[in-house]
């Protein structure tokens, strides 16, 4: 257990650095924030001689705090309820990039994983990475079979660097949510348990393995879009290898151009393919920021890089499509329904005043392409309303918007006319036909009826369980209730009755007073 200093000194040297790049006057100016956050960021920026005037460097800050932090960052990057609308579109441009780690250490990092020699797995690796994140470096390298692949190495220790960070992040998140008020509203400590459990699953490259396999099944049937298979015989929780991708980086819009490929069509086939996976699967790609799309000759957009993936459960996919298709063709009235419906407004708030406030956020996009507004926008409006309607966060849906302003961003880039809202509406359209179409409801209630009937014998012999039939003896009459002077072990009722003593000296005059009366004829 980490003792409450060291988290002290951890949160002091971390303020210290937000404070001399001007990252905590946002706290300081935020009516929201907690007093005596305020107050803690106040001394940190006075402590390092910083004035409020000048630029704000969010992204630089969380570079120089270390990994942990730029993950962290990347996150809040999506909250600006949280961190304010200002700090988020900094973070924004925070680049997951550090020097590399020495390649000795990556060559040991591989044989001590696999217990063999690294000639054993690969004729041949390139000792300088094609990228270096906090997490971990990528080779290029060729299997001795003579494929061409990609070697992705966890940074030695980074696993015990996160660990130590995240336990001050919950440390740090709890007593803010212990503050009450906005602070209480906002769930930090389930932010943090989220952003615990996405960096756990990139660190243990395994999972990123199952993932990418996962998301390949999912997507199979999806024309233009693919997921690199895994060599899992050269693949473990530290080392994972996967296909070697040749392609166009889905950002360099002018060699795209130039190698003949249809922009408008592949910002289309970007943005049907996200749908495809988090409405149609409930299982996508999290992390589909320019650097891990890839896109090959035929114009097929191969993604890399499945460490954050997003899952999202059937009831919630029902609500987010309803959601998106009424933004798309007004239906203000029915989204505020679903908020209600999925308890994400209290109900004793106002359908009708919930739905005049969506209509003030939504109106204005419609129609429009995403140069002039755009989804982030709109996410933007979406937040300044959940106060007002005594919204709590819901940590789920994080990725999910993350995901979306990413998407849009390169669909934007890709084609600055497109349209989000008229892209997304026929896909949005033709899943809740089929999803929650009559056919569907009829199908989904024959699904669970049938299911409901098979359990029926195996409920039936827990009952039986429970209740056994009766044996071959007679039932017992029923038994009066004797009141007891007190029971063994029961120390108030021994006291009460004398102890031991007392029960020896009422057994002793009880069996006189039988005998007396035998003596007298009376029994």
């Amino acid at each position: 257990m980490t003792k409450p200093a060291t988290h002290l000194f951890r949160l002091a040297r971390w303020g210290i650095t937000l404070a001399r790049r001007r990252a905590l006057v946002g706290i300081e100016e935020d009516p929201n924030a907690p007093a005596p956050v305020k107050t803690l960021a106040k001394i940190a920026r006075l402590a390092t001689f910083t004035s409020k005037k000048g630029e704000r460097d969010y992204a630089g800050a969380f570079r120089a705090i270390g990994p942990a932090a730029i993950k962290l960052g990347q996150s809040l990057a999506t909250r600006p309820d949280l961190v304010g609308e200002e700090a988020a579109h900094n973070l924004l441009q925070l680049q997951d990039n550090l020097p590399p780690v020495d390649f000795a250490l990556i060559r040991e990092s591989i044989e001590s994983s696999f217990g063999q020699p690294l000639e054993a797995l690969f004729s041949e690796i390139d000792p300088d990475p094609v990228g270096a994140a906090s997490i971990a470096q990528v080779h290029k390298g060729v299997t001795t079979d003579g494929r061409k692949v990609a070697i992705k190495v966890l940074r030695p220790g980074i696993r015990e660097k996160f660990a130590k960070d995240i336990q001050t992040y919950e440390w740090a998140a709890a007593h803010v949510e212990a503050m009450g008020g906005e602070a209480q509203r906002l769930r930090p400590r389930l932010t943090i348990a989220n952003f615990k459990r996405w960096t756990n699953s990139e660190l243990d490259l395994r999972r990123e393995a199952a993932s990418a396999s996962e998301l390949a099944e999912d997507m199979r049937g999806v024309d233009g879009y693919r997921i690199p298979a895994i060599d899992w015989d050269r693949t473990n929780g530290r080392v994972m290898t996967v296909e070697w991708v040749d392609g166009i980086k889905i950002s360099r819009r002018d060699e795209l151009i130039a190698a003949g490929h249809d922009l408008e069509q592949l910002s289309q086939r970007l943005v049907i393919s996200f749908l495809t996976q988090a409405i149609s699967a409930g299982f996508f790609h999290a992390d589909m920021h320019q650097g891990n799309l890839f896109v090959q000759d035929d114009g097929t957009i191969v993604a890399i890089d499945f460490g954050i993936m997003g899952r999202i459960d059937r009831r919630a996919r029902q609500w987010l499509a309803e959601i998106l298709y009424g933004l798309t063709t007004g239906n203000y009235k029915r989204v505020a329904e679903i908020h209600f419906e999925a308890q994400y407004v209290p109900s004793y708030h106002s359908v009708g005043e919930f739905a005049t406030a969506l209509r003030a956020v939504g109106e204005p996009m419609r129609g429009k392409p995403v140069k002039e507004l755009s989804v982030g926008q709109m996410l933007d409006g979406l937040f300044a309303i959940t106060r007002d309607f005594d919204m709590q966060t819901q940590p789920h849906l994080l990725l999910l918007q993350k995901t979306m302003v990413m998407v849009e961003g390169i669909a934007t880039q890709l084609n600055p006319d497109i349209n989000m809202w008229d892209t997304a509406a026929p896909y949005v359209r033709s899943w809740i036909r089929d999803e929650l179409g009559p056919e569907a409801a009829v199908a989904e209630r024959l699904k669970e009826d049938a299911q409901t009937f098979l359990r029926l014998p195996d409920l039936i012999r827990r009952i039986e369980d429970r209740f056994p039939p009766k044996g071959g003896a007679p039932e017992a009459p029923p038994l009066p209730e004797v009141k007891l002077m007190g029971r063994i072990g029961d120390k108030d009722a021994s006291r009460q009755s004398g102890g031991w003593l007392g029960y020896f000296v009422a057994g002793l005059v009880g069996a006189g007073a039988v005998w007396g009366a035998s003596v007298a004829g009376l029994i």
